[in-house]
């Protein structure tokens, strides 16, 4: 638990200098930090059950679905700033083995407000939160180990 909890507060042994170390430092406590995930997060995925919600308001309900769940989306990415810190959590977003998803993750967040909003295309817009979906998804599992193997070996085989 110990190692999980250097890992996520950014205190593994990484080499750093002084200045990345005082960016990545937190001044919130091991319980302030995750208390401030679950508020998040908890707010992220009320966001996205409104969002879900309001689908079936008529004349506005498509775009203030795609409002919301774009924001619950958003507030639950965000809530992992809390337990690694902003600048940890952006530099792991734009590693190799997550680039792509965190470019089309956030390449569907925008396309849904921008379908919803301005285009006003309403199966563009739900087909780009259906994409925002399965991007956050796939970007989520990138985190846990051998996740995303064991999600394309059962999809391999269901397939053949």
């Amino acid at each position: 638990m110990d190692k999980l909890k250097k890992v996520l507060s950014g205190q593994d042994n990484e080499d750093r200098n002084g200045f990345e170390e005082v960016i990545e430092t937190s001044s919130l406590s091991w319980g302030t930090r995750i208390k401030g995930f679950i508020a998040c997060f908890v707010i992220g995925v009320a966001c996205s059950i409104l969002g879900t919600c309001l689908l079936w308001v008529p004349g506005k309900g498509l775009a203030l679905f795609a409002i919301f769940y774009t924001i619950g989306n958003v507030a639950s990415l965000g809530s992992t700033f809390f337990l690694m810190g902003p600048l940890k959590q952006l530099k792991k977003m734009f590693e190799m083995t997550r680039l792509i998803a965190t470019i089309v993750m956030l390449l569907c967040l925008v396309l849904t407000l921008c379908a919803a909003l301005w285009w006003k295309i309403k199966g563009l817009a739900l087909l780009f939160c259906i994409l925002q979906f399965f991007a956050m998804a796939w970007y989520s599992i990138s985190f846990i180990p051998f996740a995303r193997d064991a999600v394309k070996k059962c999809f391999t085989t269901c397939i053949s």
